[in-house]
């Protein structure tokens, strides 16, 4: 899948989307810290898969969770492109975290290809 950050197209890993399944963890097994270990585990994998951001969609009740575990909000707006050519807006709140070394900000605008949505 190629993605475009500002003029710079790459490979992007998607989770809470596509390749990170939802996890839900029961209340009495909140605080425990078992979000960050599923999403450092699926963040290990995506480093092995070369691209240098990871986005994270999510609902504005998650943000604050996500920001604990080192996740940055974009933004800008995020447009994705559905068959077609035709673009819409992400709907959830699309976050970034670098997979490898620091973040650069601003990354700029942010296009993704996706499935219909």
């Amino acid at each position: 899948m190629l993605d475009v950050v500002g003029d710079d197209p790459f490979g992007v890993a998607w989770t809470g989307l596509t390749w990170l399944p939802k996890v839900a963890v029961a209340p009495g097994m909140q605080g425990r810290g078992l979000a960050r270990l599923v999403a450092a585990a699926a963040l290990e994998h995506a480093r092995t898969m070369g691209p240098r951001h990871a986005l994270l969609f999510c609902r504005p009740a998650l943000v604050s969770l996500y920001q604990r575990l080192g996740w940055h909000p974009l933004d800008e707006e995020v447009l994705v492109e559905q068959p077609g050519g035709r673009l819409t807006a992400m709907p959830l709140r699309t976050m970034v975290t670098p997979l490898h070394g620091d973040l650069r900000r601003p990354l700029g605008p942010v296009r993704l290809f996706s499935l219909p949505m």
